[in-house]
Order: C-alpha cells, then structure tokens, then sequence
C-alpha cells in the first residue's frame, strides 16, 4: 500500500498540475490571447510561458498558440498520470478495507466472493466491464505496493501505461526479484541501474522491450518451468468486431503456433494461381477455417458454420423484400443475405427467429424437434442477448438459467423470473448481496448492488423492421378481419394497425401457455444450459 507521505505528494502533484493548466487556460482565449502575446508580460510561475520565452510585439502569434497547446498536453499528461495514481491507490485501498471488514474466521469462499463483489462495485463506479476492473484492482496493488513506481505515477513522471508495464512484468517474481527490477529502472543508487532515458521518457512499447529483457535475464525460474506454467494457461480467445466481422486468436506453446502459421502460410501459397482471386493474407483465414470447420478435402473453402445459434431475421429480411440486416446472438448484425444463407443451409444448427414487423419484438423461434427446455431458454436467451449482471458481456452457451427470486422464497416459474447468467455471476448471485429486479417477458432484469447503486437492465432495444418501399403503410394487404375483402387495401392504415401475427406451426410454442405448475419447467431448471446440435 502506498505511503501518506506518497499520498500526500500525488494530492500536491494534482493541485500544481490543476494551478498550471488554469494559467494556461486564463491566457487561451482567443480573444484574450493576442492582447496578451503582444504585451509582454509574463505568467506566473505555475505555468511554461514565465520560463523564458520571449513574448512582445515582435513575437510571431500563431508559433506561440502552438507552444500554448503543447504545453497544455504536457500538463494534461501529467495530471492524467497523477490522477491514474489517485485511482490506483483509492482501487487498492477499497480491497483493503473490504478485507478488513470480513470476519476474521470467514471461509476462503466467502472471503472470495467479497473481494469479487468489491471489484463489481468498482465496474460499476467507473463503468467498465468486471474483466477491466479485476486487472485495474491487481494492477493497482502490484504499482501500489512498490513505492518507487507510484511515486513517479503520482509526480507525473511516467504514464499509467509505463506502470501498467511494471506490474504485468513483475506478475510472478517473487518480492525480492519484483523488487530489484523496480531498483534497476527506477533506483540511480541501484548496484547497477537502468542507462539512457528515464521510463517516462521512453514510449511504453519501448519501456516495456527494456523491463521485459531485464526481466528474462534476471528471471529466478528458468525458462522450461515458465513455459510450463504457460503451457497451463493456453486458450482461445473470441471478438466481437464490426461490419459482422469478428476475430479469434489462440494463446499457444510458441512452437505450435508457429507450426500452424507455417502450415497455413505453405497451404495458402499452393492455392495461388491465375485463377485464386484471393491474397495469401485472404486465404490463411479461409484455410484455417476450413480446417476446423471439416473441410479438409477442400483447404480455403468455408463450410457453412454447425453450431446452435439463434438467427434473428426480420420476417421481410428473410423473405428477400429488403436488405435490413439480422442480428447473429454472439455477434451482432450481419447482412441479410448472410442470414438467409445460414437459415438455409446450416437449419440443423441455425434457429431462425422472427421479429415483428411493427415494433421489431420477436415473434417465434423455429426449431425442428419439439423440446421444451430448449425453447425456453432459447427465448431467455434471445430475450437477454447476454449475462445480465452489470457489464458483463458473457454470450457463451455455457451461460445457465436462473431463477432471479429463489424457487425457494416463493419465485415462480416464468419467464418473468428466469434471466442468463454467466456461472461466475451466477455464483456472485447467491454468495453476496447483488439483487436483481424482476424481469419481464421482453426485459432483463436490472441489478442493485449491496451499497445501494442501481444499474439499468442492457437488453437489446428492438428497432421497428425495414419495410419493402413499395409497400407503404397506405398500401399494404390489410391483414385484419376488419376489411371484408382479403384482397382490400387499408388507405387509412399504419404498420401499427396490424394485428398480432403468429405463425400456423404447430412446432413452435409460446412460454406464456405454459402454466407455473407444468412439468416441463422442472425439466428446464433440472437440464444444463447445453444448446443440442
């Protein structure tokens, strides 16, 4: 934990800091600052322009704006820095105090579960996701608990990226190893200090080439026990990205991934020609693709993805009358075309779902057996989009169905009491004082945290559908009982006159037929949340 005396120094840093830019700012008005360039006369102290630099009538107006500026940034950084400092130490301490308050013979899992409601609280506080903050938190007791690196974050020496460096390289060195690499940067009286620019004075990038090449030399462990440990922690990893594109990436012995870069870069080059349109850069995804998708026999050809995933198509989308993209759970949109090929040629895994054309709420989810477990938690799912709890963004199928008030404490069995979480959430749920809100048919749940704060519920917000532009809301088919000719048109209609549609299938179902008491319910919460395929 940092020092008062280091407490105290980063307060001062930002009430210096906070003075110059005020400076600087009483001088940066356009309408004041020729006056003031033309004068001569010197600001205080506080701010770069007393350090010398000559301002008079000759002085050249639009350089000195642009001086101006620059020191204004320089500032800026440093107050950034110093901020970062205040924020890393308040993150430390809250953990602290939090730690103080649990009994003394609490369990290990309940002393987890407190330190894990702690970092949601700090999510929530700074809006960020519970993944950011739980690295907020480590890193803020790892920079926090070496002096000499939070007192030049709290003076404004360095950025919170050079920090950040310092606390990732020195993640499992042991005190004495995390302390003599901090004395080789940051100590001149070291046995054998850092030369060249100090570590603010270097791009993070650059810093953290020193910090990690120090670190490799001077490592404890030798480097078969690391990489063994590394070893332990490969996974892959799954984005999000725009324009219905997203990114995987595997964290590999590097040897392996090596060997698949290679493999990938040598099958590609094999399929170049005159007749491959596609770049190697094109062709090394559609290879590995095929690869894990089964399609061996034609390396870079992209077979049609068989997995289960809900496909949410506007009924006019999927009916080819306009190009309103769908939305693909996991995802986001794709286009229309995409959607309707998936629906098409991947039905034994892709579970269409209809949305109104009025307001965009889904209408039915299509399925090709009849199983209700899975109906329903497909409904919750798409309802939901994702784990509910306040900035999660987990949208695995892993996530599992929850009661929101205990089956036990009188909740019912509806789908105004079910919601998705995530098992770490779900967990969180029952262990701490996280309440949700009720939920509704077409609404997840919001949650209050056990210090009061309130989050909103993050569904999605369906949007009304694209309409074809031929078919205006004077001129479509009037679809009500209340035109005695099928064949009328409503002059007078708007999309909103339509009636409820719903679909002549006897294979779907809606979970509001089903009474609190059916049996079927007991089936859905007794099933893991495993989507068939």
């Amino acid at each position: 934990m940092a020092s008062s005396s280091g407490v105290g120094a980063g307060v001062q840093g930002v009430q210096a800091s906070v003075a110059a830019l005020d400076a600087l700012d009483a001088i940066s008005v356009l309408d004041r600052e020729d006056a003031f360039l033309a004068s001569g006369v010197a600001v205080g102290s506080g701010a770069a322009l007393g350090s010398g630099v000559g301002v008079g009538p000759g002085v050249d107006v639009l350089q000195r704006r642009y001086e101006i500026r620059l020191e204004r940034l320089e500032l800026a950084a440093r107050l950034e820095a110093q901020l970062a400092a205040m924020k890393a130490r308040d993150a430390a301490e809250a953990i602290g105090f939090q730690q103080a308050m649990t009994p003394p013979d609490a369990s290990v899992q309940d002393r987890t579960y407190a330190e894990m409601s702690v970092v949601e609280e700090i999510a929530g506080v700074l809006t960020i996701s519970s993944a950011a903050a739980g690295a907020l938190v480590e890193q803020s007791r790892t920079i926090c608990s070496l002096p000499p690196v939070f007192q030049a974050l709290a003076t404004g020496a360095m950025s919170w990226q050079h920090a950040r460096v310092i606390a990732d390289e020195t993640e499992g060195l042991d005190p004495a190893g995390a302390a003599a690499l901090v004395a080789h940067f940051f100590d001149p009286d070291a046995p054998h200090p850092g030369r060249g620019a100090a570590p603010g004075e270097l791009v993070p990038s650059r810093f953290r080439a020193k910090v990690r090449n120090w670190r490799e030399r001077h490592h404890p462990e030798t480097l078969q026990k690391r990489h063994a440990k590394g070893v332990a922690d490969r996974r892959m990893e799954y984005t999000p990205d725009r324009d219905g594109m997203a990114w995987v990436s595997l964290y590999l012995p590097g040897d392996t991934a090596c060997a698949i870069w290679n493999r990938t870069t040598a099958t590609a080059r094999g399929l170049q020609g005159p007749n491959e349109p596609r770049t190697i850069t094109q062709l090394r995804p559609d290879i590995a693709a095929s690869l894990l998708l089964g399609s061996a026999s034609e390396p870079g050809k992209v077979p049609t993805p068989r997995a289960d995933v809900l496909v949410t198509v506007p009924v006019f989308s999927l009916l080819g009358l306009t190009e309103e993209p769908a939305m693909l759970d996991g995802l986001g949109p794709i286009p229309a075309s995409t959607a309707r090929k998936l629906v098409a040629d991947g039905a034994d895994s892709f579970y269409r779902v209809l949305v109104d054309p009025r307001d965009g709420a889904p209408l039915e989810i299509g399925r090709k057996n009849y199983r209700l477990t899975e109906t329903i938690k497909r409904w919750i799912r798409m309802r939901d989009g994702k784990c509910t709890f306040p900035g999660c963004t987990n949208r695995t199928p892993e996530n599992e169905t929850d009661h929101l008030k205990a089956w036990g404490c009188g909740g019912p069995t509806g789908a105004g009491n079910l919601a998705q979480l995530c098992p770490k959430h779900h967990r969180l749920k029952h262990h701490t004082q996280w309440t949700p809100d009720p939920a509704t048919n077409n609404e997840s749940p919001g949650w209050t945290s056990p210090t009061g704060r309130h989050y909103k519920p993050e569904h999605p917000h369906p949007e009304p559908t694209h309409w074809p532009q031929w078919l205006t809301p004077t001129e479509y088919q009037c679809l009500d009982a209340r035109c005695a000719n099928a064949n009328a048109r409503c002059v007078d209609a708007s999309p909103e006159d339509l009636p409820l549609w719903e679909p002549d299938d006897d294979s779907l179902i809606d979970p509001d037929d089903l009474a609190p008491d059916d049996p079927l319910w007991a089936e859905l919460l007794a099933s893991p949340f495993a989507l068939s395929t």
